[in-house]
């Protein structure tokens, strides 16, 4: 009986692999402080995205934009009528605040996903077609490394006029995807000197099936610890680009307020309008940080022995 249970454990365990290793990742995950406290942060800033589509539903007034109090005309201190108090304009802060941590997560995870999947693909396929589809993939790559995405924006902005916020997001994906490509394509050529690519060119599957098939489910957990730093890099991104006045106007995110703060002269006067945006940029990229590094520990089992030794 025992030996049955063993192979119908291992049966289970051989039939649901990425369930198993899923498993096996959280187990680890869950040990360690810095990706729980990671985590807890997200939580915080999803249920904050979550909450900021409730106060115009309960007053006009709260929209984060177009909302003003009719008995406020400038910068108030909170109350209980506005708990982090208003702006110049009357309008309630913590609305504006509430709505920055929906456009934070729009920004950041659209852009490092659009990026992780540009560098994911041109570094498969820069690894694994040749020398040739290498060097011309990786000579692009490394032009695009060195420019400043900071600058190249505010030069698009300062010719074109204001950028919309989807167009600030697929400016920052196309500005960093290069160092994701390059450390899949390492990973790439390592992977198709193994026996199973071999023996998928012997069973006559297409360079798309080996590429997409074989080799990308053993890169996308790599790619994945890359896309929460990448997250953190379009945040602060986009509220540089917000501050210094070349964000969305259609949009409020955290940037976009301390523009406000700075522009209106309320940077010392105001600190329940200044300290909020810049404390929630701060945590936001602290947490996806903190779940950064607890996910590289997960997948590189080298770190785990060295905090065992420790």
């Amino acid at each position: 009986m025992a030996g049955s249970d063993s192979s119908n454990r291992m049966t289970a365990k051989d039939k649901y692999p990425m369930l198993t290793s899923f498993l096996e990742g959280w187990s680890i995950f869950k040990q360690n402080l810095l990706g729980k406290i990671g985590l807890v942060l997200l939580i915080i800033f999803a249920l904050m995205a979550v909450c900021s589509y409730i106060p115009p539903w309960i007053n006009p007034m709260y929209n984060p934009m177009t909302g003003v109090d009719p008995e406020i005309t400038s910068c108030t201190p909170p109350s209980l009528r506005h708990w982090l108090g208003t702006d110049f304009m009357g309008r309630d802060i913590l609305s504006q605040l509430l709505a920055g941590a929906r456009i934070a997560f729009m920004v950041g995870i659209s852009a490092a996903v659009m990026s992780i999947l540009l560098g994911v693909s041109i570094g498969m396929t820069a690894g694994y077609m040749g020398r040739f589809v290498d060097t011309l993939l990786m000579r692009l790559a490394d032009m695009i490394m060195v420019m400043p995405t900071l600058l190249v924006v505010l030069l698009l902005s300062a010719v074109f006029g204001q950028l919309s916020i989807w167009t600030i997001v697929l400016i920052i994906a196309l500005f960093r995807w290069p160092g994701v490509s390059r450390i899949i394509r390492g990973q790439t050529l390592s992977l198709k000197q193994r026996p199973f690519i071999e023996a998928a060119k012997v069973a006559g599957a297409s360079h798309f099936r080996i590429i997409f098939v074989h080799i990308m489910p053993n890169v996308l957990p790599l790619a994945f610890l890359f896309m929460t730093f990448r997250v953190t890099s379009a945040i602060i991104t986009e509220a540089a680009l917000a501050f210094l006045g070349f964000g969305d106007p259609g949009t409020v995110s955290w940037g976009m307020m301390l523009q406000w703060v700075w522009k209106t002269g309320h940077m010392f006067q105001a600190p329940y309008w200044l300290l909020p945006p810049g404390i929630c940029i701060s945590l936001i990229t602290l947490s996806f940080y903190m779940l950064g590094r607890a996910m590289d520990e997960v997948l590189d089992p080298r770190l785990r022995k060295e905090d065992q030794t420790d």
